[in-house]
């Protein structure tokens, strides 16, 4: 059995891609239509999918083999982002089992927030379509904060939005730069390894407080 966080967080805070929802299939998706406009063939969704936390840079890193000082690197992103924002909630959902677990933070009059570092361009419709807007406390994104995750400020932020002590709260991250983030503020900090992680085996390093190799340890772990 797991070891359970205690005492009760004064806030859960969650990232949002590989975390709180699945947006590896419209990732997919996108990346895959602008490599068909291209004429290539469509990548493995294995392989895009490893890299989804990594945002835009790594699909088109992944997708055509470019980084940002290549001339064609500015033309496809644009394109990239464009089809996404198109789209952003076409094939995506709550983690199988995150429904649950967040009406049990709610019943339990836990609020419950989402920092990311996903642009509010595609966070807040992508949140408002989940039907998850007006249920969460807050949702920071980087064009609400002046440094981005891995620096502690859009933790805090969530925090004063909502009323609660860093160090009664509690962050969830399927990325290095997350656990970083939440020690940084002094928040007890949870990795998933369920989320979009090269290499899974690498999140024992991270030192975060707790792993959930699963939605269902999370959510013991939160109980």
């Amino acid at each position: 059995m797991p070891v359970t966080t205690d005492p009760k967080p004064s806030v859960v805070l969650f990232d949002l891609d590989g975390t709180l929802i699945d947006t590896a299939p419209d990732f997919i998706r996108c990346l895959n239509q602008l490599r068909e406009q291209h004429g290539l063939a469509p990548l493995p969704p294995e392989q895009i999918r490893r890299s989804v936390s990594n945002g835009a840079r790594a699909m088109i890193r992944v997708g055509f083999g470019l980084e940002p000082e290549h001339p064609e690197y500015t033309e496809k992103h644009t394109a990239f982002l464009d089809l996404y924002e198109a789209g952003v909630a076409v094939e995506t959902t709550l983690f199988e089992g995150m429904e649950e677990l967040l009406r049990s933070l709610e019943e339990r009059d836990i609020p419950w927030g989402i920092v990311t570092n996903k642009p509010v361009r595609f966070a807040a419709p992508l949140v408002e379509a989940l039907g998850l807007a007006q249920r969460c406390a807050a949702v920071v994104c980087p064009d609400h904060v002046a440094q981005r995750k891995p620096h502690p400020e859009a933790l805090f932020l969530a925090c004063t939005q909502i009323g609660a002590q860093p160090q009664t709260a509690i962050y969830v991250g399927d990325h290095e730069r997350d656990i970083e983030a939440g020690r940084n503020a002094g928040m007890r900090t949870i990795a998933v390894r369920y989320g979009y992680i090269e290499k899974p085996e690498t999140v024992d390093l991270w030192q975060a407080d707790l792993i959930a190799d699963t939605v269902s340890d999370l959510a013991k772990l939160l109980q």
